[in-house]
């Protein structure tokens, strides 16, 4: 009986859409002393891929990033902002930092750290799931399936 509902699971598993039913809901998230109201993706995209190094109203921007071993959020914050793989964006920081152009965001182990660092810094910004979101940080971009 154990084994029938075992290969049921794991054939349900398998017949689920992808990334529908896990899926996280992600914003990205600010300091809230921070003068910017809202941030477009073509914004979001250059602050975390280096190309910007100011937010919009001027503060030094500090993107914060999750470790890869966090869970899924940075998995699905880089396929849903860029359509890339994780195996993408580490080649794309390699070559970056092998030049000396940029350097990568700051890494966070935690949700909570992310959150930590963006409120202790006037140009922090992360991304964390929605529901983590609290007072120390605002939401100015949210991250819909792409």
């Amino acid at each position: 009986m154990v084994a029938i509902r075992l290969a049921a699971l794991c054939l349900l598993s398998l017949l689920w859409p992808a990334g529908s039913a896990w899926a996280l809901d992600l914003v990205v998230v600010v300091n809230p002393g921070c003068a910017v109201a809202r941030l477009t993706r073509d914004d979001v995209i250059n602050l975390y891929m280096g190309r910007l190094r100011k937010l919009p109203d001027g503060t030094a921007a500090r993107p914060i990033d999750l470790l890869t071993s966090s869970g899924q959020e940075k998995q699905q914050f880089y396929q849903r902002l860029l359509s890339r793989d994780l195996s993408e964006v580490r080649a794309y920081w390699a070559r970056l930092t092998f030049s000396g152009q940029a350097s990568p965001p700051v890494q966070a182990e935690t949700t909570e750290e992310v959150l930590s660092l963006v409120q202790r810094n006037p140009g922090g910004i992360g991304y964390v799931e929605r529901s983590r979101s609290d007072a120390r940080v605002r939401i100015v971009f949210e991250l819909g399936d792409k």
